[in-house]
């Protein structure tokens, strides 16, 4: 599946030059905004912002010490993601498709494709929808033939739009329909 919405929010938190000086900051000690604000030689309410992009990552926590909030970084929250991202095994999982070896088709459904695994939306590019066949057509692994009712109770599992993906499978190739219209087969 895609990469859970924690460590997108870890990335997205890391991404910006002042939040790692932050996090180096407070590496060595705790720090309060103003601390931070002096150091940095930022704004309290751009220091603020960064301590609050951090915080919503778990990245760090705060606790009120008199009239100031100190902040401190979680380390074992940091460990833990750095654990994931050195495991080779972890790191794929975070790219992975259940079953899609190809690099190009797992980024595509990725895109395309909901927590669940359902068709979010069909793409456009001839390539791209190519990928979301191949992973439709998965759902037709025994030998058929099947009928329309068959075919699009299988494919209902993936998407309402059960005559998008039936027509997609007639017309790249991956399906046959009878002259009469009655049975599907896979090619």
């Amino acid at each position: 599946m895609a990469p859970d919405e924690t460590t997108i929010q870890f990335f997205k938190a890391l991404a910006d030059a002042n939040r790692l000086r932050v996090i180096g900051l407070l590496a060595h000690r705790p720090h309060s905004v103003e601390e931070l604000t002096a150091v940095l030689e930022l704004r309290p309410s751009t220091v603020s912002h960064h301590l609050s992009r951090l915080s919503a990552a778990g990245l760090v926590e705060s606790e009120a010490q008199g009239h100031y909030h100190v902040y401190s970084l979680n380390a074992k929250a940091v460990h833990e993601h750095a654990r994931v991202l050195s495991s080779h095994d972890e790191l794929r999982e975070l790219a992975d498709v259940e079953g899609v070896e190809d690099p190009f088709d797992r980024k595509v459904l990725s895109t395309f494709l909901d927590k669940d695994g359902r068709i979010s939306q069909f793409p456009v590019k001839r390539k791209k929808f190519e990928s979301v066949l191949r992973y439709a057509i998965a759902q037709f692994e025994d030998d058929g033939p099947w009928d329309e009712a068959e075919v699009n109770r299988r494919l209902e599992t993936l998407s309402d739009d059960t005559a998008t993906l039936r027509r997609g499978f007639i017309d790249h190739g991956l399906m046959t329909r009878s002259r009469g219209g009655k049975e599907y087969r896979r090619v």
